[in-house]
């Protein structure tokens, strides 16, 4: 398969764009299909517990493999660990939380005689699903780990998150069931300078994202407050004529 991040080490990069092999159509309109995916870090807390505390009963059960009560949740939110894990995220433009993602980083080996891997785990809104967020945030996540030179992605799901094992299986991952639950090893190449720079453009990209949503909602809160001045004003002046 071909991994995020490749393009600039890729067949072809160096050709005249006219010598290259025309890309299939539907892969072209996935790559511009951008997602600003944004690097989340302490004081995003609390958007994150708001969002996977508005995830359903069923949908917790997915994310965290067993019932989580909202307490659990909070601790869970809480034990993020900001300096040595990735915590990436979707936001609207309300600047809502639509979808996370944790890249765990687990000192000790999972399997004995291996290298560490990173465990990845995702939750998307209800209302924010079918538009592949899910699979672009294991796509960054795949960047960021072989940008740490880690080896092996690991997910941990129950044989009934179908919608995860299957953009496991798609990236390549092999996976393993075991009853009721599943694991999926993805085996990841080294980075490359794609990978770097991808990472590096797609941080500075979506900052920008959020400030101009930022400042967009501002502006829109500024209107509102004209308008309702306005209307005040409006009254007032109908009530002294009266």
């Amino acid at each position: 398969m071909g991994f995020p991040g490749d393009v600039l080490s890729g067949p072809g990069y160096r050709q005249d764009r006219h010598d290259r092999p025309a890309a299939p159509a539907r892969s072209a309109a996935r790559r511009f299909a951008w997602v600003p995916i944004r690097s989340l870090a302490p004081r995003h807390r609390s958007r994150i517990l708001a969002h996977l505390l508005a995830l359903d009963d069923h949908d917790r059960y997915l994310r965290f493999g067993q019932v989580t009560s909202d307490d659990r949740i909070r601790q869970y939110v809480e034990s993020l660990d900001f300096d040595r894990d990735e915590v990436f995220g979707i936001f609207n433009r309300r600047l809502q939380l639509i979808a996370v993602a944790h890249l765990a980083y687990e000192p000790a080996p999972q399997r004995p005689g291996q290298p560490a891997m990173a465990e990845f785990g995702v939750s998307v809104s209800k209302e924010a699903r079918g538009r592949g967020f899910g699979a672009r945030l294991f796509e960054r996540a795949v960047i960021h780990a072989r940008n740490r030179k880690i080896d092996t992605l690991y997910i941990h799901a129950l044989s009934e998150n179908t919608a995860m094992l299957k953009i496991a299986r798609k990236a390549g991952a092999i996976v393993e069931r075991d009853g009721s639950e599943a694991q999926a090893y993805l085996r990841l190449p080294p980075d490359t300078l794609g990978t770097r720079v991808e990472q590096l453009f797609e941080r500075q990209a979506a900052e920008v994202d959020y400030q101009l949503k930022r400042h967009a909602q501002r502006f829109a809160k500024l209107l509102e407050g004209i308008a309702e001045v306005r209307a005040n004003v409006g009254t007032h002046r109908i009530s002294g004529l009266e």
